[in-house]
């Protein structure tokens, strides 16, 4: 069965476009800018093709176009018009914006001219503190909110992905520092990696050797580096996965491993704030966000 969502409500635009649903309903009558389908209850709903539109209606009107010029411009007049604007604009929220846009289209293109307009102004780190995270902050509301369609969020991720793993690449022949070895892994079922493999690039920024060992690992697959003498540092990132009841085992498990070790665990991400009044016998720190972790590294 095909699962993934097609039609929006007047809230989910709301929530994608920053418009709201009593500017989008004036739209619609005043201008017949989008053109809505109605439930068997009369309740509105919009298609993929509208959330797309809408988007490149507010790209435009955010850059001074006025809806009654909008209103004018056909559909392919529009999307020209917007990714054109798209290609010039590539600073934060004009950037957000943009990315956006091209998750929506499945647009690599637009994407790809968007990051590297913000190449010509930042770094890789800035782009991914000051655009990044914002995008996929707004990406996780999207989520919640039960928004974005699955295939958006695996397209986006998969080509931010890879952003991020051609800059590790770049570093790869720095000299270490440190005699620790950071392994990196998400437990079994979890694959929400990018904030991981963000964290993997800045170790290995900052000269640290690192073995990444990506998404969905159990336990037992990292024996080897438990019975290890180096000094190894793990480090894991929890969105999803361990399920809430299951993750204090989860803990207590890896706890009686390192305890009596040199080894430590870091663990990141929202999931770990359940776990702060728990004490361990090991070396084990907690962190809600990768950047509160970067601090103290």
């Amino acid at each position: 069965m095909n699962n993934i969502k097609q039609d929006f409500t007047i809230k989910d635009l709301e929530n994608i476009s920053g418009i709201k649903a009593h500017t989008i309903r004036i739209w619609e009558k005043r201008y017949n800018l989008l053109q809505p389908k109605r439930t068997s209850t009369n309740i509105r709903y919009y298609s993929n093709d509208s959330v797309q539109k809408l988007l490149n209606i507010v790209l435009l009107n955010n850059n001074n176009f006025k809806i009654s010029k909008i209103a004018k411009m056909s559909d392919k007049e529009m999307l020209l018009k917007s990714r054109e604007l798209a290609f010039e604009s590539a600073i934060n929220d004009e950037a957000i914006n943009s990315f956006k846009l091209s998750m929506f289209q499945f647009d690599k293109v637009l994407f790809n001219n968007t990051y590297n307009k913000l190449l010509h102004k930042k770094t890789f780190r800035d782009v991914f503190k000051d655009v990044f995270i914002p995008f996929l902050t707004h990406i996780g509301l999207l989520w919640q909110t039960d928004t974005l369609l699955p295939a958006h969020e695996h397209f986006i991720s998969n080509l931010i992905a890879q952003k991020i793993q051609i800059n590790t690449e770049k570093l790869q022949y720095s000299v270490s520092n440190s005699n620790k070895t950071y392994v990196l892994f998400l437990p079994e079922n979890e694959i929400h990696e990018l904030g991981l493999l963000y964290l993997n690039y800045e170790l290995v920024l900052r000269g640290n050797h690192t073995i990444y060992l990506g998404q969905s690992l159990p336990l037992d697959n990292l024996d080897y580096f438990f019975k290890n003498g180096r000094d190894i540092c793990f480090v894991t990132s929890m969105t999803v996965m361990p399920y809430d009841d299951k993750l204090e085992a989860y803990f207590r498990e890896i706890d009686d491993i390192l305890e009596n070790t040199d080894h430590e665990l870091i663990a990141i991400g929202r999931k770990t704030s359940l776990l702060e009044h728990t004490d361990f016998k090991s070396k084990i720190s907690l962190h809600d966000r990768v950047s509160d972790l970067l601090k103290e590294l």
